[in-house]
């Protein structure tokens, strides 16, 4: 969403005429769920997608129309996803899909509303747009738009009527990571915070992780001790990049450390990774994880419990960290470690670890795999 509002205050700025499209409702299977977004422009030109084949075809024609012989209004337009649909490209989902196709041009309306939906959505901090479906409880005209912060106030809107109370108190705090849903008549579009996924150990494993964990819409952070591994060359992605003696440079973090939070660590020592534990098993980090070998794991976490660690603090860490997929290579743990995060972060902690301690029992080392040190 991030880029596709990039664009679509550039088009702003460039005066280019163009049509937000977004997935406001789902019913049974789809292609792509509420949120997926896309730009369709007057020259036919799209950015995003809504899952492709013939209903992204069609909502392009549909959205050009509404653009040129609309005036202006936005619309929701429905497809039911049947043999009209998917005979060409076997995207018979049998589902409906329900989509607001809402014109944006260089009027005065739409402009600060999307800016401050740009500038929320790239602040991480979270946020929900409430979009009013044709027959809503509270009589809003269909395609009405309203956005709410992290902190559930409202930021702006695109409609002339004002939030009513119930509507408001109907939002739920994106801290609790709530999914897309409808109350009411009312389309819910959660934009969830983003995590920061903090990497301790700037070698060949956290240098794969963190390019596969920004692709996914991670804020990564990088801490090493050696200034030629927390590089910008090696990680050109990373948000901050922490250098310093590990175990001082976390006593300074963890304080600072909330449950947007996620730690890995794969350092190029054991005694580096017992010393990261001990500093970040205690904090307040929704996440930790430690490569390693079950013997490795088990010498550790009896070091540290004898250093005053609880063992029920010591229970919440992933370690091995990772699902096991039986990797081998580095771009092969990095997948699984990713995987792992995805899960935590989209499922919440007790399905996520469901799912990991259901599968067959990992082998002896993180990540399904020989450990692999810088």
């Amino acid at each position: 969403m991030r880029e596709l509002l990039t664009e679509l205050t550039s088009a702003l700025e460039q005066r280019r005429p163009c049509v937000f499209c977004a997935v406001v409702e789902t019913r049974g299977s789809t292609p792509q769920k509420a949120g997926a977004a896309m730009l369709v422009f007057a020259d036919g030109g799209q950015r995003g997608t809504l899952g492709g084949g013939c209903v992204e075809a069609e909502v392009r024609q549909r959205a050009l129309r509404v653009l040129h012989e609309g005036g202006g209004a936005a619309e929701l337009l429905t497809f039911c996803l049947d043999d009209n649909y998917g005979w060409d490209d076997g995207l018979i989902c049998g589902g409906r899909m329900t989509i607001l196709a809402d014109p944006v041009t260089a009027r005065a309306g739409p402009e600060p509303y999307y800016r401050s939906y740009r500038q929320v959505v790239e602040s991480g901090q979270g946020c929900t747009e409430v979009v009013a479906l044709a027959e809503n409880a509270f009589g809003l005209p269909a395609g009405t738009r309203y956005l709410f912060d992290a902190r559930r106030s409202l930021l702006c809107q695109l409609g002339d009527a004002a939030p009513p109370a119930e509507l408001v108190h109907g939002v739920r705090p994106v801290s609790e990571r709530p999914q897309p849903s409808v109350l009411r008549g009312l389309s819910h579009l959660p934009h969830l915070p983003r995590a920061t996924l903090l990497i301790v150990g700037g070698g060949h494993v956290g240098a794969a992780v963190a390019r596969l964990a920004a692709d996914v819409d991670f804020e990564v952070w990088v801490l090493d001790d050696r200034e030629r591994y927390a590089s910008r060359e090696r990680f050109p992605m990373a948000h901050k990049l922490i250098v310093g003696d590990i175990g001082t440079r976390l006593k300074e973090i963890a304080p600072t450390l909330n449950s947007s939070t996620f730690a890995i660590i794969v350092t190029r020592g054991h005694n580096h990774d017992e010393e990261a534990l001990y500093h970040l098993a205690p904090t307040k980090a929704s996440y930790v994880g430690m490569i390693g070998s079950r013997r490795k794991i088990k010498l550790i976490f009896e070091d540290l419990i004898a250093k005053g660690i609880t063992p029920e603090t010591l229970a919440r860490v992933h370690a091995p960290l990772g699902f096991d997929i039986g990797s081998q290579t580095v771009p092969e743990i990095a997948v699984s470690v990713v995987a792992e995060l995805i899960a935590y972060r989209n499922l919440g902690g007790t399905e996520s670890r469901g799912r990991r301690q259901a599968r067959s029992e990992p082998r002896p080392s993180g990540s399904g795999a020989a450990e692999v040190r810088p």
